[in-house]
């Protein structure tokens, strides 16, 4: 499994991976969702990133700005926040035709996946 930076991208690759190998999936299929994993849970950071940035507390549901205040590196410091919205879209777009072989069977994650970049807007 390769090593996602941040905690929540590392939960949800890992997730993603775990359950195909407990479904008895074929290594192609693990692999596969894998990279769905990798690639939705580092566009859930940087939107994490990029509403930290531009959402209110009460929208975010913790405190806003936390990230600058603390002088943290997001996407949105080290990039801008239209190259962070842009990234987190194309990563969404790679995430949900990865699963074009699964057909209708993956409508849940590619709903995920919409649900993931779309947040707090």
């Amino acid at each position: 499994l390769k090593v996602v930076a941040d905690k929540t991208g590392s939960l949800i690759a890992t997730s993603a991976r775990f359950g195909a190998l407990l479904s008895g999936a074929s290594m192609e299929i693990v692999e596969t969702l894998t990279k769905f994993g990798e690639k939705i849970g580092l566009a859930f950071q940087i939107v994490d990133d990029v509403l930290d940035a531009t959402a209110d507390s009460q929208t975010l549901g913790k405190t806003a700005g936390k990230d600058a205040a603390n002088d943290k590196p997001t996407y949105v410091t080290l990039m801008g926040l239209d190259y962070a919205q842009q990234q987190a879209k194309e990563l969404q777009e790679i995430a949900m035709s990865s699963l074009d072989g699964f057909g209708n069977q993956a409508q849940a994650l590619k709903d995920l996946a919409l649900l993931v970049v779309n947040r707090g807007k």
